[in-house]
């Protein structure tokens, strides 16, 4: 099982400095791969008194794929991993090329999660359509694929027409890694049906192994072996005490999970606070 940590976007400030930082010392202290969230517009909730989402105005997110073009260049080995990047929310051809862009730069390291969202300010602002984005994101995913492993794409689908175009260069990575973020049964479908991995949002447990079934009978109806479909859970070291830190993490391994990241944010902590976090882990736990 592969650990990684979860890039503190809420808390790392808005300077160079920490964000290099933090970065530097997870590939250091040998943590697999860097996660980070994607948010692109925030609410203001002074004007939306009902508001309930996690996120406002206030919080602070790096734009996820400038974001890893800065990192690409500042790791050597860890990978670069989108949980999740918005992808109904963003041109399709754009984030492909973003996409194999960070690839080729990073020389391979890029796994891109993608979810369909929850925040509809952000599909306002940003001229899209909130209603369809779970349909859409499954043409979105095709087309991606397509522009990654083929030097130009002739694509007339329900949503995209691309007229015998490319990108160019093309990823190292043929394709890039999909892996899907989310929880309602189309989800866990689509996962099943198209996706490279999961990112789950439950812990271990009754419900977990009940949406791994979902899954696995969608690969099943679709001719694909559910074992070669990969899961990421996750660990908060804030909420969890430090010495229940491997009874969480061993928990994950037993459950079937490839991978794991674990969670810093929630204390509000700057990056000094997250890097000693990340370290007294490795040293309990990942040793």
């Amino acid at each position: 099982m592969k650990i990684g940590v979860v890039f503190p976007q809420t808390e790392i400030g808005e300077d160079a400095g920490g964000v290099r930082a933090y970065a530097q010392a997870t590939e250091e202290l040998g943590y697999d791969h860097l996660l980070a969230y994607d948010h692109v517009l925030g609410a203001n909730t002074a004007s939306r008194a009902d508001w309930r989402g996690p996120y406002t105005s206030e919080s602070n997110f790096h734009e996820i794929f400038v974001l890893f073009a800065y990192l690409a260049a500042l790791t050597e080995r860890i990978e670069l991993v989108t949980g999740v990047v918005i992808l109904p929310q963003r041109q399709t051809a754009l984030v492909a090329k973003q996409a194999a862009s960070i690839d080729r730069l990073s020389n391979g390291r890029l796994r891109l999660g993608i979810g369909v969202g929850w925040n509809d300010v952000e599909y306002v602002g940003l001229n899209e359509d909130f209603g369809n984005r779970g349909r859409r994101s499954e043409e979105q995913i095709a087309v991606m694929r397509r522009l990654w492993t083929n030097e130009v794409v002739d694509f007339e689908g329900r949503w995209h027409n691309i007229p015998d175009a490319g990108i160019k260069p093309l990823p190292v990575q043929q394709p890039i890694p999909v892996w899907i973020g989310g929880y309602v049964e189309a989800t866990l479908r689509r996962v099943g049906r198209i996706g490279d991995g999961w990112f789950p949002r439950d812990q271990p447990g009754d419900q977990l192994r009940q949406d791994l079934e979902t899954i696995a009978e969608a690969a099943r109806d679709a001719g694909r072996d559910p074992d070669e479909i990969g899961i990421e859970g996750r660990v908060n070291l804030v909420q969890t005490p430090q010495d229940e830190w491997g009874a969480a993490t061993e928990a994950w391994r037993e459950a079937g999970a490839s991978h794991i990241s674990v969670v810093t944010m929630g204390g509000g902590l700057g990056p000094d606070g997250h890097i000693d976090i990340i370290r007294r882990y490795r040293d309990v736990v990942a040793t």
